[in-house]
């Protein structure tokens, strides 16, 4: 196909760490790829759509731009829907869906730019081909989307289907094999990008989460490590797709494959809770990552560093009833299983609806202090919702890089290590020798 305008949405604050990631994987630069609000747009081939589907960490989906044009009106967009093409990307024996999303828009109703939308596409078959198209709202064959602003409508096809953080290796049926508020798998990677930590450099240095749930940053890192494309366990949109061929696919995928290296760093994790340690391990299995990764149960307050070589700490801590002062698990998983039966928000979903004022204060506290002693030299990461966790962790960032988790705005401290006495607030008693 002629060269395609592709659009990459991506969670607030990745777009610099995605136009990178895009350069990496498909070369491009300059005007063919420009930074945008929430996302990268480029100009790219159709065998770049495929490998972005297939490498991306970062990106949500990878949209085809279709159609933009300015609009008043819900006849206005029908016009723009109306001359699109959609005989040359799918047939009226599949089904299709069209999902709406909006910036500012004057429109009353969302529903009805969809469903206009929606006839668009059907006219334009029954007029070419004599049949409309079936609509699916859960499991369609083609997904359309429409994005309104205040005056501009910009019509997409998506060639990922599935949104590209379901990697493919985490098993729902099995239960899950997740925590209570587990990380999307883009916003882990969105995590390791903005560390800067190189797998594949000179000197690779360790990656360590002591608070690592269901391994969800730790398996990221180590596909990266291994050079494991994301997407290849999963499928996609485009294979359904009219330009879609599958020797091309097949090649691109075999190459991919034939990438496939051993890890040559240490990756390590823990958790104090060992039912997480065992979800680490089945997901780890199933990611295809087992061999590169080091799991162990233990309190984040007394696990020692896993190696000798200073490296990165990453970690999304928990908050609230999952952290006792020293570290342990308040509530045991049937009360919290109890709380949301109810409807009631607990563990970390608490502290991050409450904007992290959640009950952590004195275990962050002791965890600067362990750090402070056994930790020298090491760089620790950590993502939270809560602004004033330096303060609480006596602790100056290094740096601070904003992040949003969902709708949640949240930041990720950078902690350089050294030997030392904690901040001294006002009122606290004189620190000990040994920097307690």
């Amino acid at each position: 196909m002629n060269q395609l305008q592709l659009f990459l949405p991506c969670a607030a604050g990745v777009e610099g760490f995605l136009a990178d990631e895009v350069h990496q994987i498909t070369g491009l630069t300059g005007d063919d790829l420009l930074v945008g609000r929430g996302g990268v747009l480029l100009r790219a081939s159709w065998r770049d759509a495929l490998l972005l589907n297939l490498n991306s960490r970062l990106a949500q989906r990878v949209l085809v731009q279709l159609a933009q044009g300015l609009y008043r009106n819900e006849n206005d967009i029908y016009a723009l829907a109306s001359g699109i093409a959609w005989e040359i990307w799918f047939t009226p024996r599949q089904s299709f869906k069209v999902e709406v999303t909006a910036q500012h828009s004057p429109l009353t109703s969302l529903n009805f730019a969809a469903l206009r939308t929606k006839d668009a596409v059907a006219d334009r078959f029954r007029a070419k081909a004599g049949v409309r198209p079936d609509v699916d709202t859960q499991w369609p064959d083609v997904r359309v989307h429409l994005h309104l602003t205040t005056d501009e409508a910009t019509v997409y096809i998506d060639t990922s289907g599935e949104p590209l953080f379901k990697r493919g290796w985490r098993n729902v049926k099995d239960g899950g094999a997740k925590g209570d508020a587990p990380l999307k798998e883009t916003l882990a990677a969105a995590m390791i990008a903005a560390t800067g930590w190189d797998p594949q450099g000179e000197a690779p240095l360790p990656l360590y989460d002591p608070c690592c749930g269901s391994g969800t940053v730790l398996i990221e890192a180590a596909q990266m490590a291994c050079r494991i494309a994301p997407g290849l366990q999963r499928h996609f949109a485009f294979e359904k797709l009219l330009p879609f061929e599958a020797h091309v696919w097949g090649a691109i995928k075999e190459e991919a494959n034939s990438a496939i290296t051993t890890c040559a760093t240490g990756i390590f994790g823990s958790d104090i809770s060992h039912r997480m340690v065992d979800f680490a391990e089945h997901n780890a299995e199933r990611a295809g990552v087992a061999e590169a990764l080091q799991l162990r149960g233990g309190d984040a307050l007394q696990r020692m560093p896993p190696c000798e070589q200073p490296g990165v700490m990453l970690l999304n801590p928990p908050y609230g009833e999952r952290i006792a002062a020293a570290g342990a698990a308040g509530q045991n998983a049937r009360e919290r299983a109890q709380q949301r039966a109810h409807g009631e928000a607990v563990g970390r979903e608490a502290a991050e609806m409450s904007g992290g004022d959640g009950d952590g204060g004195e275990f962050f506290q002791q965890l600067a202090s362990h750090w402070k002693k056994n930790y020298t030299g090491w760089q620790a990461w950590m993502l939270t919702p809560d602004l004033k966790l330096p303060g609480k962790m006596r602790l100056k960032e290094s740096r601070r890089v904003p992040m949003w988790n969902g709708p949640i705005e949240c930041r990720l401290f950078r902690f350089d290590l050294i030997r030392g006495s904690l901040r001294a607030r006002p009122g606290d008693a004189p620190a000990s020798a040994d920097g307690t």
